[in-house]
Protein backbone atom coordinates (compact mmCIF):
# COMPACT_ATOMS: atom_id res chain seq x y z
CA UNK A 1 0.00 0.00 0.00
CA UNK A 2 1.24 3.24 -0.97
CA UNK A 3 1.17 4.88 1.96
CA UNK A 4 2.42 1.74 4.39
CA UNK A 5 6.21 2.59 3.63
CA UNK A 6 5.73 6.10 4.37
CA UNK A 7 4.02 5.49 7.86
CA UNK A 8 6.17 2.87 8.80
CA UNK A 9 9.56 5.01 7.49
CA UNK A 10 7.63 7.79 9.57
CA UNK A 11 6.80 5.44 12.78
CA UNK A 12 10.46 4.63 12.79
CA UNK A 13 12.49 7.69 13.65
CA UNK A 14 9.52 8.50 16.04
CA UNK A 15 9.65 5.56 17.61
CA UNK A 16 13.22 6.02 18.67
CA UNK A 17 12.56 9.84 19.83
CA UNK A 18 9.54 8.30 22.79
CA UNK A 19 10.72 5.14 22.90
CA UNK A 20 7.49 3.67 21.61
CA UNK A 21 7.27 0.16 19.40
CA UNK A 22 6.38 1.56 16.24
CA UNK A 23 3.10 -0.38 15.66
CA UNK A 24 2.18 1.34 18.36
CA UNK A 25 2.13 4.48 16.33
CA UNK A 26 1.13 3.29 12.98
CA UNK A 27 -2.53 4.04 13.49
CA UNK A 28 -2.12 7.39 15.42
CA UNK A 29 -0.16 8.34 11.67
CA UNK A 30 -3.01 9.63 9.21
CA UNK A 31 -3.17 10.69 5.56
CA UNK A 32 -4.23 14.54 5.98
CA UNK A 33 -7.37 15.10 3.51
CA UNK A 34 -6.78 17.26 0.52
CA UNK A 35 -7.82 20.91 1.08
CA UNK A 36 -8.43 23.37 -1.36
CA UNK A 37 -6.11 26.10 0.40
CA UNK A 38 -3.36 23.45 -1.37
CA UNK A 39 -0.18 23.62 0.85
CA UNK A 40 -1.06 20.78 3.16
CA UNK A 41 1.21 18.00 4.30
CA UNK A 42 0.88 14.39 3.60
CA UNK A 43 0.47 12.75 6.68
CA UNK A 44 -0.12 14.00 10.50
CA UNK A 45 0.86 12.52 13.94
CA UNK A 46 -2.03 13.03 16.33
CA UNK A 47 -0.40 13.66 19.89
CA UNK A 48 -3.46 12.90 21.72
CA UNK A 49 -4.15 9.61 19.89
CA UNK A 50 -0.13 8.67 21.45
CA UNK A 51 -0.90 9.36 24.77
CA UNK A 52 -3.81 7.50 24.20
CA UNK A 53 -2.50 4.16 23.00
CA UNK A 54 0.48 4.55 25.77
CA UNK A 55 1.60 3.97 28.94
CA UNK A 56 3.98 6.52 28.40
CA UNK A 57 4.07 9.88 30.36
CA UNK A 58 6.30 11.30 27.67
CA UNK A 59 3.52 13.35 26.14
CA UNK A 60 1.31 14.70 28.68
CA UNK A 61 0.62 18.30 29.22
CA UNK A 62 -0.05 21.07 26.81
CA UNK A 63 -0.80 18.76 23.52
CA UNK A 64 0.68 21.91 21.21
CA UNK A 65 3.60 22.72 23.33
CA UNK A 66 4.14 19.22 23.49
CA UNK A 67 3.68 18.72 18.88
CA UNK A 68 6.30 21.71 18.93
CA UNK A 69 8.57 20.32 21.19
CA UNK A 70 8.12 16.87 19.42
CA UNK A 71 8.72 18.56 15.76
CA UNK A 72 11.69 19.84 16.72
CA UNK A 73 13.23 16.88 18.30
CA UNK A 74 12.60 14.96 14.59
CA UNK A 75 14.58 15.19 11.08
CA UNK A 76 14.16 14.97 7.78
CA UNK A 77 15.78 12.80 5.66
CA UNK A 78 15.44 10.61 2.06
CA UNK A 79 11.57 10.17 3.32
CA UNK A 80 10.47 13.43 4.98
CA UNK A 81 11.11 16.65 3.18
CA UNK A 82 9.26 18.58 5.77
CA UNK A 83 8.18 18.74 9.57
CA UNK A 84 5.84 21.40 11.49
CA UNK A 85 3.80 21.21 14.06
CA UNK A 86 0.34 21.90 14.15
CA UNK A 87 -2.37 21.83 16.77
CA UNK A 88 -1.94 18.82 18.56
CA UNK A 89 -0.57 17.53 15.60
CA UNK A 90 3.25 16.70 14.02
CA UNK A 91 3.59 17.00 10.03
CA UNK A 92 5.20 15.32 7.77
CA UNK A 93 5.44 16.23 3.83
CA UNK A 94 7.40 13.44 1.80
CA UNK A 95 9.50 13.79 -0.85
CA UNK A 96 7.46 15.08 -3.67
CA UNK A 97 9.33 12.77 -6.35
CA UNK A 98 9.32 10.05 -4.20
CA UNK A 99 5.25 10.32 -3.24
CA UNK A 100 4.88 10.31 -7.09
CA UNK A 101 6.50 7.40 -7.74
CA UNK A 102 5.06 4.90 -4.59
CA UNK A 103 1.71 5.74 -5.25
CA UNK A 104 1.84 5.51 -9.46
CA UNK A 105 3.35 2.10 -8.82
CA UNK A 106 1.17 0.88 -5.83
CA UNK A 107 -1.94 1.13 -7.71
CA UNK A 108 -0.64 -0.23 -10.52
CA UNK A 109 1.13 -3.20 -8.99
CA UNK A 110 -1.81 -3.45 -6.81
CA UNK A 111 -5.20 -2.85 -9.06
CA UNK A 112 -8.03 -4.00 -7.83
CA UNK A 113 -6.58 -4.99 -4.35
CA UNK A 114 -5.35 -1.41 -4.11
CA UNK A 115 -5.81 -0.35 -0.49
CA UNK A 116 -6.99 -3.73 0.83
CA UNK A 117 -3.80 -4.81 1.48
CA UNK A 118 -2.92 -1.71 3.37
CA UNK A 119 -1.00 -2.71 7.05
CA UNK A 120 -4.27 -0.87 8.76
CA UNK A 121 -5.62 -4.23 8.41
CA UNK A 122 -2.81 -6.22 9.16
CA UNK A 123 -4.57 -7.27 12.96
CA UNK A 124 -7.99 -7.93 11.29
CA UNK A 125 -8.48 -11.68 11.79
CA UNK A 126 -10.04 -13.14 8.39
CA UNK A 127 -13.58 -14.19 9.50
CA UNK A 128 -16.87 -15.97 8.05
CA UNK A 129 -19.70 -13.45 8.02
CA UNK A 130 -23.63 -14.51 7.63
CA UNK A 131 -25.65 -11.61 6.29
CA UNK A 132 -29.25 -11.47 5.78
CA UNK A 133 -30.46 -9.03 3.28
CA UNK A 134 -32.94 -7.92 1.06
CA UNK A 135 -35.70 -10.24 2.36
CA UNK A 136 -39.06 -9.73 0.61
CA UNK A 137 -42.75 -10.55 1.44
CA UNK A 138 -43.53 -13.22 -1.60
CA UNK A 139 -46.76 -11.33 -2.74
CA UNK A 140 -46.90 -8.20 -1.10
CA UNK A 141 -45.61 -5.06 -2.65
CA UNK A 142 -41.57 -4.75 -2.57
CA UNK A 143 -41.33 -1.73 -0.48
CA UNK A 144 -38.35 0.63 -1.52
CA UNK A 145 -37.24 -0.84 2.11
CA UNK A 146 -36.53 -3.47 0.28
CA UNK A 147 -34.31 -1.83 -1.92
CA UNK A 148 -32.64 -0.26 0.94
CA UNK A 149 -31.70 -3.39 2.18
CA UNK A 150 -30.47 -4.50 -1.00
CA UNK A 151 -28.01 -2.30 -1.69
CA UNK A 152 -27.12 -1.65 1.90
CA UNK A 153 -26.46 -5.69 2.24
CA UNK A 154 -24.62 -6.36 -1.12
CA UNK A 155 -22.33 -3.08 -0.34
CA UNK A 156 -21.34 -4.63 3.22
CA UNK A 157 -21.02 -7.98 1.62
CA UNK A 158 -18.46 -6.90 -0.99
CA UNK A 159 -16.67 -4.84 1.33
CA UNK A 160 -16.12 -8.13 3.36
CA UNK A 161 -15.27 -10.30 0.29
CA UNK A 162 -12.94 -7.39 -0.81
CA UNK A 163 -10.82 -7.56 2.88
CA UNK A 164 -10.56 -11.44 2.21
CA UNK A 165 -13.16 -12.31 4.11
CA UNK A 166 -15.88 -15.60 3.60
CA UNK A 167 -19.22 -14.24 3.11
CA UNK A 168 -22.73 -16.14 3.09
CA UNK A 169 -25.51 -14.17 1.72
CA UNK A 170 -28.60 -15.18 2.74
CA UNK A 171 -32.36 -13.57 1.63
CA UNK A 172 -34.95 -14.65 4.43
CA UNK A 173 -38.14 -14.75 2.80
CA UNK A 174 -41.35 -13.69 3.89
CA UNK A 175 -43.10 -16.87 2.38
CA UNK A 176 -45.24 -18.51 5.26
CA UNK A 177 -48.34 -17.36 7.54
CA UNK A 178 -51.74 -17.05 7.32
CA UNK A 179 -51.54 -14.65 4.37
CA UNK A 180 -50.52 -17.50 2.51
CA UNK A 181 -54.35 -18.97 3.47
CA UNK A 182 -55.97 -15.91 1.95
CA UNK A 183 -53.33 -16.09 -1.02
CA UNK A 184 -54.26 -19.91 -1.60
CA UNK A 185 -57.51 -19.32 -1.46
CA UNK A 186 -57.83 -15.43 -3.62
CA UNK A 187 -55.91 -18.01 -6.37
CA UNK A 188 -58.09 -20.97 -6.27
CA UNK A 189 -60.67 -17.79 -6.83
CA UNK A 190 -59.16 -15.11 -8.94
CA UNK A 191 -55.87 -16.96 -9.99
CA UNK A 192 -54.71 -17.33 -13.84
CA UNK A 193 -51.75 -20.31 -14.04
CA UNK A 194 -50.41 -18.70 -17.55
CA UNK A 195 -50.63 -14.80 -15.94
CA UNK A 196 -48.61 -16.81 -13.13
CA UNK A 197 -46.16 -17.85 -15.03
CA UNK A 198 -45.48 -14.72 -16.97
CA UNK A 199 -45.70 -12.65 -13.91
CA UNK A 200 -45.72 -14.31 -10.77
CA UNK A 201 -45.23 -11.06 -8.30
CA UNK A 202 -47.29 -9.27 -10.46
CA UNK A 203 -50.12 -11.48 -10.72
CA UNK A 204 -49.99 -12.67 -6.79
CA UNK A 205 -49.82 -9.22 -5.79
CA UNK A 206 -53.38 -8.45 -7.85
CA UNK A 207 -54.97 -11.44 -6.40
CA UNK A 208 -53.66 -10.79 -2.61
CA UNK A 209 -55.50 -7.17 -3.06
CA UNK A 210 -58.59 -8.86 -4.70
CA UNK A 211 -59.24 -11.49 -2.26
CA UNK A 212 -58.18 -8.95 0.57
CA UNK A 213 -61.53 -7.23 0.09
CA UNK A 214 -63.07 -10.40 1.14
CA UNK A 215 -60.64 -10.93 3.83
CA UNK A 216 -63.44 -9.65 6.58
CA UNK A 217 -66.11 -12.14 4.91
CA UNK A 218 -66.63 -14.81 7.41
CA UNK A 219 -66.32 -17.55 4.86
CA UNK A 220 -63.44 -16.15 3.47
CA UNK A 221 -61.65 -16.44 6.72
CA UNK A 222 -62.50 -19.75 7.45
CA UNK A 223 -61.60 -20.84 3.76
CA UNK A 224 -58.16 -18.96 4.50
CA UNK A 225 -57.77 -20.92 7.91
CA UNK A 226 -58.70 -23.94 6.49
CA UNK A 227 -55.95 -23.52 3.39
CA UNK A 228 -53.41 -22.57 5.99
CA UNK A 229 -54.26 -25.45 8.12
CA UNK A 230 -53.74 -27.80 5.41
CA UNK A 231 -50.27 -26.11 4.72
CA UNK A 232 -49.24 -26.90 7.84
CA UNK A 233 -50.43 -30.10 8.00
CA UNK A 234 -48.57 -31.16 4.35
CA UNK A 235 -51.30 -31.58 2.40
CA UNK A 236 -49.66 -32.50 -1.34
CA UNK A 237 -52.10 -29.91 -3.82
CA UNK A 238 -51.99 -27.29 -1.36
CA UNK A 239 -48.18 -27.60 -0.79
CA UNK A 240 -47.79 -27.77 -4.41
CA UNK A 241 -49.72 -24.66 -5.17
CA UNK A 242 -47.64 -23.44 -2.08
CA UNK A 243 -44.43 -24.46 -3.79
CA UNK A 244 -45.44 -23.11 -7.32
CA UNK A 245 -45.84 -19.50 -5.89
CA UNK A 246 -42.46 -19.47 -4.17
CA UNK A 247 -40.22 -21.00 -6.35
CA UNK A 248 -41.90 -19.03 -9.49
CA UNK A 249 -41.25 -15.76 -7.56
CA UNK A 250 -37.88 -16.76 -6.58
CA UNK A 251 -37.04 -17.05 -10.47
CA UNK A 252 -38.40 -13.77 -10.37
CA UNK A 253 -37.03 -11.71 -8.42
CA UNK A 254 -33.35 -13.80 -9.49
CA UNK A 255 -34.09 -11.85 -12.56
CA UNK A 256 -34.30 -8.25 -10.89
CA UNK A 257 -31.68 -9.07 -8.71
CA UNK A 258 -29.28 -9.45 -11.80
CA UNK A 259 -30.27 -6.12 -12.86
CA UNK A 260 -29.13 -4.84 -9.70
CA UNK A 261 -25.81 -6.75 -9.68
CA UNK A 262 -26.81 -8.71 -6.66
CA UNK A 263 -27.07 -12.37 -5.74
CA UNK A 264 -27.71 -14.69 -3.08
CA UNK A 265 -25.84 -17.72 -1.56
CA UNK A 266 -29.40 -19.34 -0.04
CA UNK A 267 -32.71 -18.29 -0.44
CA UNK A 268 -34.26 -18.77 3.01
CA UNK A 269 -37.59 -17.90 4.33
CA UNK A 270 -40.16 -18.52 7.50
CA UNK A 271 -41.40 -21.64 5.35
CA UNK A 272 -37.98 -23.52 6.48
CA UNK A 273 -38.38 -22.97 10.16
CA UNK A 274 -42.10 -24.28 11.21
CA UNK A 275 -40.78 -27.73 13.31
CA UNK A 276 -37.62 -25.73 14.22
CA UNK A 277 -39.72 -22.81 15.76
CA UNK A 278 -41.87 -25.49 17.59
CA UNK A 279 -38.25 -27.15 19.22
CA UNK A 280 -37.06 -23.91 19.57
CA UNK A 281 -40.72 -23.29 21.98
CA UNK A 282 -39.64 -26.31 24.24
CA UNK A 283 -36.11 -25.35 24.42
CA UNK A 284 -37.19 -22.06 26.17
CA UNK A 285 -39.68 -24.30 28.04
CA UNK A 286 -36.92 -26.54 29.69
CA UNK A 287 -34.52 -23.64 30.49
CA UNK A 288 -37.28 -22.29 32.18
CA UNK A 289 -37.17 -18.80 30.29
CA UNK A 290 -40.85 -19.09 28.94
CA UNK A 291 -43.65 -17.91 31.01
CA UNK A 292 -47.73 -17.99 29.87
CA UNK A 293 -49.82 -14.82 30.54
CA UNK A 294 -53.54 -15.30 31.96
CA UNK A 295 -54.54 -15.07 28.34
CA UNK A 296 -51.87 -18.19 27.54
CA UNK A 297 -49.39 -15.88 25.52
CA UNK A 298 -45.88 -17.26 25.63
CA UNK A 299 -43.52 -14.50 26.46
CA UNK A 300 -40.10 -14.34 27.99
CA UNK A 301 -38.67 -11.97 30.44
CA UNK A 302 -36.07 -9.59 29.69
CA UNK A 303 -35.91 -7.09 32.55
CA UNK A 304 -32.74 -7.21 34.74
CA UNK A 305 -35.15 -7.47 37.96
CA UNK A 306 -36.90 -10.08 36.33
CA UNK A 307 -40.43 -8.10 37.31
CA UNK A 308 -42.03 -8.25 33.97
CA UNK A 309 -41.24 -4.75 32.90
CA UNK A 310 -39.56 -5.91 29.25
CA UNK A 311 -41.02 -9.09 27.97
CA UNK A 312 -40.85 -10.46 24.62
CA UNK A 313 -43.77 -12.58 23.37
CA UNK A 314 -42.77 -15.41 21.61
CA UNK A 315 -46.24 -17.56 21.52
CA UNK A 316 -49.75 -17.35 20.62
CA UNK A 317 -52.33 -18.30 22.96
CA UNK A 318 -53.51 -20.81 20.65
CA UNK A 319 -49.40 -22.68 20.84
CA UNK A 320 -48.61 -21.46 17.75
CA UNK A 321 -45.02 -19.64 17.49
CA UNK A 322 -45.17 -15.62 16.73
CA UNK A 323 -42.83 -13.33 15.64
CA UNK A 324 -39.51 -14.00 17.18
CA UNK A 325 -39.82 -17.74 16.43
CA UNK A 326 -40.99 -17.09 12.90
CA UNK A 327 -40.81 -13.87 11.05
CA UNK A 328 -43.64 -12.75 9.14
CA UNK A 329 -41.63 -9.93 8.46
CA UNK A 330 -38.24 -9.86 6.91
CA UNK A 331 -35.58 -10.31 9.81
CA UNK A 332 -34.11 -12.21 11.70
CA UNK A 333 -35.46 -15.02 14.05
CA UNK A 334 -34.27 -17.49 17.03
CA UNK A 335 -34.55 -20.89 14.85
CA UNK A 336 -32.99 -19.34 12.03
CA UNK A 337 -30.25 -17.93 13.95
CA UNK A 338 -29.26 -21.34 15.82
CA UNK A 339 -29.72 -23.55 12.15
CA UNK A 340 -27.23 -20.70 10.58
CA UNK A 341 -25.06 -21.29 13.29
CA UNK A 342 -24.71 -24.41 13.23
CA UNK A 343 -24.70 -24.73 9.22
CA UNK A 344 -22.15 -22.08 8.50
CA UNK A 345 -19.77 -21.73 12.07
CA UNK A 346 -20.09 -18.08 11.14
CA UNK A 347 -17.81 -15.33 13.47
CA UNK A 348 -20.21 -12.93 12.45
CA UNK A 349 -23.83 -12.24 11.73
CA UNK A 350 -25.36 -9.26 10.44
CA UNK A 351 -29.22 -8.60 9.84
CA UNK A 352 -29.68 -5.14 7.50
CA UNK A 353 -33.39 -4.08 7.64
CA UNK A 354 -35.32 -0.98 8.66
CA UNK A 355 -34.76 1.15 12.12
CA UNK A 356 -38.55 -0.05 13.13
CA UNK A 357 -37.17 -3.16 13.96
CA UNK A 358 -34.05 -2.56 16.36
CA UNK A 359 -36.07 -3.88 19.46
CA UNK A 360 -37.02 -6.67 17.65
CA UNK A 361 -33.15 -7.55 17.27
CA UNK A 362 -32.00 -6.54 20.89
CA UNK A 363 -34.99 -8.83 21.98
CA UNK A 364 -33.94 -11.75 19.61
CA UNK A 365 -30.29 -11.08 20.65
CA UNK A 366 -30.90 -10.83 24.84
CA UNK A 367 -33.05 -14.65 24.31
CA UNK A 368 -30.34 -16.31 22.16
CA UNK A 369 -27.76 -15.11 25.67
CA UNK A 370 -30.51 -15.77 27.73
CA UNK A 371 -30.92 -19.58 25.94
CA UNK A 372 -27.08 -19.67 26.79
CA UNK A 373 -25.44 -19.13 22.97
CA UNK A 374 -22.64 -16.53 23.86
CA UNK A 375 -22.64 -16.38 20.15
CA UNK A 376 -25.28 -13.68 20.57
CA UNK A 377 -22.93 -10.86 21.21
CA UNK A 378 -21.33 -11.64 17.20
CA UNK A 379 -24.88 -10.81 16.32
CA UNK A 380 -25.23 -7.23 14.73
CA UNK A 381 -28.43 -5.88 13.52
CA UNK A 382 -27.31 -2.87 10.78
CA UNK A 383 -30.59 -0.62 10.51
CA UNK A 384 -31.64 1.78 8.42
CA UNK A 385 -34.11 5.16 7.69
CA UNK A 386 -36.74 5.56 5.47
CA UNK A 387 -36.85 6.73 2.31
CA UNK A 388 -39.50 9.39 1.95
CA UNK A 389 -40.75 10.35 -1.89
CA UNK A 390 -40.10 7.81 -4.31
CA UNK A 391 -42.98 7.24 -6.69
CA UNK A 392 -42.48 6.29 -10.41
CA UNK A 393 -44.70 8.59 -12.97
CA UNK A 394 -47.63 6.13 -12.88
CA UNK A 395 -47.53 6.71 -8.91
CA UNK A 396 -46.56 4.35 -5.74
CA UNK A 397 -43.85 2.11 -6.27
CA UNK A 398 -45.24 -1.38 -5.91
CA UNK A 399 -42.37 -3.87 -7.07
CA UNK A 400 -38.41 -3.36 -7.25
CA UNK A 401 -38.95 -3.28 -10.86
CA UNK A 402 -40.77 -0.07 -11.23
CA UNK A 403 -37.86 2.18 -9.74
CA UNK A 404 -35.34 0.29 -12.32
CA UNK A 405 -37.68 0.86 -15.09
CA UNK A 406 -38.19 4.32 -14.63
CA UNK A 407 -34.34 5.61 -13.57
CA UNK A 408 -33.71 3.50 -16.62
CA UNK A 409 -36.05 6.04 -18.57
CA UNK A 410 -35.29 8.91 -16.88
CA UNK A 411 -31.64 8.43 -17.71
CA UNK A 412 -31.82 7.46 -21.35
CA UNK A 413 -34.19 10.67 -21.58
CA UNK A 414 -31.20 12.65 -20.34
CA UNK A 415 -28.86 11.00 -22.40
CA UNK A 416 -30.67 11.72 -25.56
CA UNK A 417 -31.04 15.12 -24.96
CA UNK A 418 -26.89 15.33 -24.90
CA UNK A 419 -24.77 15.33 -28.08
CA UNK A 420 -22.74 12.56 -27.17
CA UNK A 421 -24.90 9.97 -26.98
CA UNK A 422 -25.54 8.71 -30.45
CA UNK A 423 -22.08 6.76 -30.11
CA UNK A 424 -23.03 4.96 -27.05
CA UNK A 425 -22.89 1.13 -28.67
CA UNK A 426 -26.01 0.25 -25.48
CA UNK A 427 -27.88 3.17 -24.69
CA UNK A 428 -29.79 1.23 -22.45
CA UNK A 429 -27.59 -0.97 -20.69
CA UNK A 430 -25.69 2.94 -19.59
CA UNK A 431 -28.94 4.10 -18.99
CA UNK A 432 -29.11 1.48 -16.50
CA UNK A 433 -25.76 1.38 -14.62
CA UNK A 434 -26.08 5.14 -14.72
CA UNK A 435 -29.17 5.14 -13.24
CA UNK A 436 -28.32 2.58 -11.11
CA UNK A 437 -25.37 4.75 -9.66
CA UNK A 438 -27.73 7.19 -9.26
CA UNK A 439 -29.63 5.58 -6.93
CA UNK A 440 -27.04 4.02 -4.92
CA UNK A 441 -24.92 6.85 -4.06
CA UNK A 442 -28.88 9.18 -3.38
CA UNK A 443 -29.06 6.39 -0.77
CA UNK A 444 -25.56 5.88 0.31
CA UNK A 445 -24.59 9.82 0.90
CA UNK A 446 -25.76 10.01 4.29
CA UNK A 447 -25.55 8.26 7.51
CA UNK A 448 -27.59 4.94 6.58
CA UNK A 449 -29.88 5.45 10.24
CA UNK A 450 -31.13 9.14 8.74
CA UNK A 451 -34.34 8.96 6.62
CA UNK A 452 -34.30 11.11 3.54
CA UNK A 453 -36.61 12.51 1.04
CA UNK A 454 -35.83 10.78 -2.31
CA UNK A 455 -35.61 13.45 -5.13
CA UNK A 456 -34.80 12.33 -8.88
CA UNK A 457 -33.85 15.62 -10.41
CA UNK A 458 -31.42 15.45 -7.83
CA UNK A 459 -30.41 11.78 -8.66
CA UNK A 460 -30.11 12.29 -11.64
CA UNK A 461 -28.38 15.45 -12.19
CA UNK A 462 -24.66 14.93 -14.53
CA UNK A 463 -22.77 17.81 -12.07
CA UNK A 464 -22.54 17.72 -8.09
CA UNK A 465 -22.18 15.29 -5.68
CA UNK A 466 -24.30 12.00 -7.88
CA UNK A 467 -23.87 8.56 -8.66
CA UNK A 468 -24.11 10.51 -12.54
CA UNK A 469 -21.24 12.57 -12.25
CA UNK A 470 -18.67 9.77 -10.48
CA UNK A 471 -20.22 7.51 -13.76
CA UNK A 472 -19.36 10.74 -16.10
CA UNK A 473 -15.95 11.01 -14.41
CA UNK A 474 -15.11 7.80 -14.78
CA UNK A 475 -16.34 7.63 -18.76
CA UNK A 476 -14.49 10.36 -19.29
CA UNK A 477 -10.68 9.14 -17.63
CA UNK A 478 -11.68 6.03 -19.77
CA UNK A 479 -12.01 8.08 -23.28
CA UNK A 480 -8.53 9.22 -22.03
CA UNK A 481 -6.94 6.28 -22.28
CA UNK A 482 -8.36 5.72 -25.22
CA UNK A 483 -7.55 8.19 -27.58
CA UNK A 484 -4.05 8.53 -25.62
CA UNK A 485 -3.09 4.71 -24.80
CA UNK A 486 -1.73 3.23 -21.65
CA UNK A 487 1.05 4.46 -19.99
CA UNK A 488 3.60 2.56 -19.71
CA UNK A 489 4.63 3.17 -15.61
CA UNK A 490 8.64 2.72 -16.08
CA UNK A 491 8.40 5.52 -18.75
CA UNK A 492 7.07 7.57 -16.16
CA UNK A 493 9.61 10.85 -15.37
CA UNK A 494 7.77 11.54 -11.82
CA UNK A 495 9.25 15.15 -11.80
CA UNK A 496 6.51 16.15 -14.05
CA UNK A 497 3.57 15.51 -11.78
CA UNK A 498 4.73 18.63 -9.08
CA UNK A 499 2.01 20.63 -10.25
CA UNK A 500 -0.57 21.12 -7.45
CA UNK A 501 -3.57 19.57 -8.93
CA UNK A 502 -1.30 16.61 -9.76
CA UNK A 503 -0.10 16.36 -5.93
CA UNK A 504 -3.80 16.96 -4.91
CA UNK A 505 -4.58 13.87 -6.35
CA UNK A 506 -1.82 11.67 -5.32
CA UNK A 507 -2.47 12.90 -1.94
CA UNK A 508 -6.20 11.87 -1.95
CA UNK A 509 -5.18 8.30 -3.72
CA UNK A 510 -2.53 7.96 -0.52
CA UNK A 511 -6.02 7.90 1.78
CA UNK A 512 -7.78 5.63 0.28
CA UNK A 513 -6.71 2.21 2.58
CA UNK A 514 -7.95 4.60 5.37
CA UNK A 515 -11.46 5.43 4.14
CA UNK A 516 -11.75 1.42 3.61
CA UNK A 517 -10.50 0.79 6.99
CA UNK A 518 -13.11 3.41 8.37
CA UNK A 519 -16.10 1.97 6.38
CA UNK A 520 -14.85 -1.45 7.51
CA UNK A 521 -15.52 -0.54 11.28
CA UNK A 522 -18.74 1.06 11.10
CA UNK A 523 -20.13 -0.65 7.94
CA UNK A 524 -21.38 2.53 6.59
CA UNK A 525 -20.43 3.38 2.64
CA UNK A 526 -20.76 7.12 2.88
CA UNK A 527 -16.94 7.19 3.81
CA UNK A 528 -15.92 5.82 0.23
CA UNK A 529 -18.51 7.79 -1.59
CA UNK A 530 -17.32 10.85 -0.46
CA UNK A 531 -13.78 10.13 -1.09
CA UNK A 532 -15.08 8.61 -4.51
CA UNK A 533 -16.94 11.81 -5.19
CA UNK A 534 -13.57 14.37 -3.68
CA UNK A 535 -11.44 12.14 -6.67
CA UNK A 536 -13.83 13.11 -9.21
CA UNK A 537 -14.20 16.79 -8.32
CA UNK A 538 -10.17 16.58 -8.22
CA UNK A 539 -9.92 14.53 -11.42
CA UNK A 540 -12.20 17.00 -13.27
CA UNK A 541 -10.05 20.01 -12.38
CA UNK A 542 -7.08 18.17 -13.01
CA UNK A 543 -8.32 17.21 -16.24
CA UNK A 544 -8.73 21.15 -17.26
CA UNK A 545 -5.06 22.13 -15.90
CA UNK A 546 -3.11 19.15 -16.88
CA UNK A 547 -3.77 18.69 -20.70
CA UNK A 548 -2.41 15.42 -22.26
CA UNK A 549 -3.38 16.39 -25.77
CA UNK A 550 -0.24 18.68 -27.33
CA UNK A 551 1.90 18.73 -23.92
CA UNK A 552 5.80 16.69 -24.13
CA UNK A 553 6.01 13.38 -24.67
CA UNK A 554 7.24 12.55 -20.70
CA UNK A 555 4.93 15.21 -19.17
CA UNK A 556 1.63 13.70 -21.09
CA UNK A 557 3.12 10.08 -20.42
CA UNK A 558 3.11 11.31 -16.51
CA UNK A 559 -0.34 12.82 -16.44
CA UNK A 560 -1.93 10.00 -18.22
CA UNK A 561 -0.48 7.56 -15.29
CA UNK A 562 -1.80 9.81 -12.95
CA UNK A 563 -5.45 9.46 -14.52
CA UNK A 564 -5.45 5.83 -15.17
CA UNK A 565 -4.28 5.85 -11.16
CA UNK A 566 -7.20 7.93 -10.38
CA UNK A 567 -9.56 5.72 -12.86
CA UNK A 568 -8.66 2.93 -11.28
CA UNK A 569 -9.38 3.37 -7.63
CA UNK A 570 -12.37 5.06 -8.37
CA UNK A 571 -13.50 2.17 -10.41
CA UNK A 572 -12.57 -0.23 -7.73
CA UNK A 573 -14.57 1.92 -5.00
CA UNK A 574 -17.83 2.21 -7.32
CA UNK A 575 -17.49 -1.78 -7.54
CA UNK A 576 -17.38 -2.31 -3.51
CA UNK A 577 -20.78 0.40 -3.18
CA UNK A 578 -22.70 -2.05 -6.14
CA UNK A 579 -22.17 0.19 -9.40
CA UNK A 580 -20.89 -1.21 -12.50
CA UNK A 581 -18.25 1.88 -13.65
CA UNK A 582 -19.42 3.00 -17.54
CA UNK A 583 -16.86 3.26 -20.38
CA UNK A 584 -18.86 5.59 -22.46
CA UNK A 585 -21.73 8.05 -22.41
Amino acid sequence: MAAGPFRRSIASQLSKVLDLPPENLIKSISAVPVSKKRHVADFQLSIASVIENSSSDCLAGDLHLQAQQLAGRLKCDSVVSEISAGPGTVNFTINRELLAKAVLQQVWKDGSEYGVKSELFSTVPRQKAVIEFSSPNIAKKFHIGHLRSTIIGNFIANLKVALGHEVVRINYLGDWGMQFGLLGVGFQTFGNKEKLKSSPLQHLFEVYVQINKAAEDENTKKLAKDFFRQLEEHDEQTLSLWKQFRDLSIEEYIRIYKRLGVHFDEYSGESFYQEKAQEVLKMLEDKGLLQKTIKGTGIVDLSEKKDLSTVSTVMRSDGTSLYITRQVNPSGDLAAAIDRMNKHSWDTMIYVTDKSQSIHFQHLFQILKLMGYDWAERCQHVSFGLVRGMKTRRGEVIFLEDVLNEVRSRMLQNMDSTKTTKEIQDPVETAEKVGLAALIIQDFRGLLSSDYQFSWDRALQSRGDTGVFLQYTHARLHSLEQMHGNAELTDVNVACLQEPDAISILQHLLRYDEVLYRSSQDLQPKHIVSYLLTLSHLAAVAHKTLPVKGSAPDVAQARLCLFQAARSVLANGMKLLGIAPVTQM
